[in-house]
């Protein structure tokens, strides 16, 4: 199983950039799927995440500005961010709970980091 994140880049204060990360692989269910961020020295945190019912959940700092959303049939995870602040700047990383179809185990996946940058 793979996932690839793809959609940062470099947008000024106010601007909006979507994000998506693409899962592949053999791939029997996705529980879970989210984007955190982290900036250099610090822990990875939550974004945002969303479950396989389509509950979804945020960030206090990013509510009102972003929209996680899924695609369940291409099994793709979005991020629509709106309104970026410079504090928004990061590399953000897409994580999935997967039951995997050879052993139906539930694994936890990462996605490798895309930046996002917001210039003031």
């Amino acid at each position: 199983v793979q996932l690839q994140a793809s959609g940062g880049g470099l947008v000024q204060a106010g601007g909006s950039l979507g994000l998506s990360c693409a899962a592949s692989g053999t791939i029997f269910s996705i529980n879970a799927m989210g984007w955190y961020r982290q900036t250099s020295g610090t822990q990875r945190d939550l974004v945002a995440i969303i479950i396989s019912g389509g509950s979804t959940n945020y960030a206090d700092s990013v509510k009102s500005r972003f929209t996680i959303s899924r695609d369940s049939t291409r099994n793709t995870l979005y991020l629509q961010m709106n309104s970026l602040k410079p504090d928004d700047t990061a590399v953000y990383y897409c994580k999935a709970l997967i039951i995997t179809a050879q052993d139906a185990a539930l694994r936890q996946y990462w996605g490798q980091g895309t930046l996002v940058t917001v210039s003031s």
